[in-house]
C-alpha cells in the first residue's frame, strides 16, 4: 500500500447475511468471519484468496438515519500526524485514532467539504 492511495472498502450494512448472499451469488465472493472487539461480526470479503473489501453490520443508534453505504478507506503514512494536519486544515475528526489488531491504526474523517472517509496507517507496510 502507498501513501495517499486507497486501500480498503466496506460495506455498511443493517443485513450481512443478505449482503453476503448477494455479492457470494452475483460476484463469487466468499466470506471470511473476523470477530470485533466488544462483540459482533466483521466480514472479510474473498476473491479467491485475495481480501477485497469487508462487510459492517451498522447497529445501535450512533447509525440511525444513516443509509447503508460503501466506505473507503485512505492509505495514509501515519493517521495520528495526518489527522493533526487535517483538523488544522478544518477537517472535522469524527472518531479519532484507534487500533484495530492485525489491520492497523484507523480515524474517521469529515474533509471540509462535508465529505467522510477513513484514513488508515496499515500494520503491514511493504
Amino acid at each position: 500500500m502507498t501513501h495517499g492511495t486507497f486501500c480498503w472498502n466496506e460495506l455498511n450494512t443493517r443485513n450481512a447475511e443478505a449482503a453476503k448472499k448477494f455479492y457470494g451469488e452475483t460476484i463469487g465472493w466468499t466470506f471470511d468471519k473476523m470477530d470485533m472487539e466488544g462483540g459482533g461480526a466483521y466480514y472479510i470479503c474473498m476473491q479467491g484468496e485475495t481480501p477485497v473489501g469487508g462487510i459492517f453490520t451498522m447497529e445501535g443508534p450512533a447509525f440511525d438515519g444513516m443509509p447503508e453505504h460503501w466506505f473507503a478507506y485512505l492509505d495514509v503514512d501515519d493517521v495520528d500526524k495526518r489527522t493533526n494536519k487535517a483538523q488544522a486544515h478544518g477537517a472535522t475528526i469524527i472518531r479519532p485514532p484507534f487500533d484495530v489488531p492485525d489491520v492497523g491504526r484507523i480515524a474517521i474523517v469529515k474533509d471540509p467539504s462535508g465529505a467522510v472517509m477513513g484514513w488508515m496507517t496499515p500494520v503491514s507496510r511493504p
